[in-house]
């Protein structure tokens, strides 16, 4: 038996022990052998680490009928992602300056430098669903916190434009996503990077981070919803979450962004096993798992705008048929209608289907 991290985990594995929110409710029970989907529900649930078995059950693999390049394999040739690539990387570069001297060094943190550079690449994307299909293709199995952070500041600046935020409220939420996870930066290096069983005291340093990021943030004295989104990020609206089991009035509203952002970014990252996945299938888990757990207004408008982006895409159904998304239905965001040649297939009416990937 071994502890592993979540982003570590393979469909196969066999869980250990039951898997328990904070506050005792059952995620997944003993000898669970996980899925892909499954492992995407731990990530919503904020789950760290899972005690796994030694052995592994094989899964089925099938291949998937399309051969032609997918959605995310498109965006990924075109000269718009290229270039949006390489300010990304720079960006990462600099970000990870600024902030290593921040901790290493106590330099005061120039909040307007930060998001001067962000917020510009932001600029440079005409549509703000585009930066997010684009964040899909920058996904590493590997990858570091400093992306992580860039990752969830770019979604909050698209997130809070979603909500009708002010230019200054953007902003804010585009800096409490760049900063909500800087204290695992307090963590050693080796236990963020392990790749193998973390021991209970590992375990516990990880989790610590959300209350050593809000100690570093405020001794900068910055903005207090900025220290909460630190500290917060991991909070629930049903009380379930950590460092303090806050319930949903008493979490801060940026906070409530981030998280969404968080485990967004977490569950539609690529994994040692697979590609990025399909939009759809996270926003499925959201709708059973999460509309408890996350702000009910903050999460909807944000699974809605990005469900609305893909009408009229092209996309392959579990079934193996390949159709046209032309209909979202409110009530099932994640089982829009379908146009198959000259069949329309409502999903919110077929429980079986679902969409497998966009095309």
């Amino acid at each position: 038996m071994k502890r592993l991290s979540t982003q570590q985990l393979i469909p196969g594995m066999i869980v250990a022990d039951d898997v328990m929110t904070s506050n005792h409710q059952m995620i997944l029970p003993k000898n669970t052998v996980l899925t892909d989907a499954q492992i995407m529900k731990l990530d919503l649930y904020g789950i760290l680490t899972v005690h796994v078995r030694d052995r592994i059950i094989e899964q089925p693999n099938t291949p998937p009928a399309f051969t032609g390049p997918s959605y995310f394999e498109r965006i990924k040739q075109s000269t718009r992602f290229k270039v949006f690539k390489k300010a990304y990387e720079e960006e990462v570069d600099s970000f990870k300056g600024m902030i290593n001297n921040v901790v290493e060094k106590n330099t005061q943190l120039d909040i307007k430098e930060l998001l001067s550079r962000s917020l510009l690449m932001v600029t440079d994307v005409k549509g703000h669903i585009s930066i997010l299909d684009m964040l899909h293709n920058m996904r590493e199995y590997d990858d570091s916190t400093f992306a992580h952070c860039l990752n969830v500041g770019l979604i909050c600046n698209v997130f809070a434009r979603w909500l009708r935020l002010s230019d200054d409220e953007v902003e804010m939420a585009t800096a409490c996503g760049l900063l909500h996870d800087v204290g695992k930066l307090l963590v050693p290096h080796d236990i963020i990077v392990k790749p193998g069983k973390l021991t209970d005291l590992e375990y516990h340093q990880v989790k610590k981070h959300s209350m050593e990021g809000y100690q570093l943030l405020m001794s900068q004295k910055i903005d207090a919803h900025i220290c909460n989104a630190a500290l917060m990020h991991h909070e629930r609206c049903d009380g379930s979450g950590y460092p303090h089991g806050l319930m949903a009035d008493e979490i801060d509203s940026y906070a409530k962004m981030v998280a969404i952002a968080d485990v967004y970014d977490a569950m539609t990252s690529a994994r040692v096993y697979r590609a990025p996945i399909c939009p759809f299938k996270v926003i499925e888990i959201f709708e059973a798992e999460g509309l408890q757990r996350y702000d009910v207004t903050y999460v909807l408008c944000f699974l809605e705008n990005i469900v609305n982006t893909y009408i009229q895409n092209r996309c392959r159904l579990s079934d193996g048929r390949e159709g046209t998304i032309i209909f979202i239905n409110k009530p099932r965001l994640s089982r829009p209608v379908v146009q198959c040649a000259d069949e329309y297939v409502n999903l919110a009416e077929e429980p079986e289907l679902c969409i497998d990937a966009l095309l």
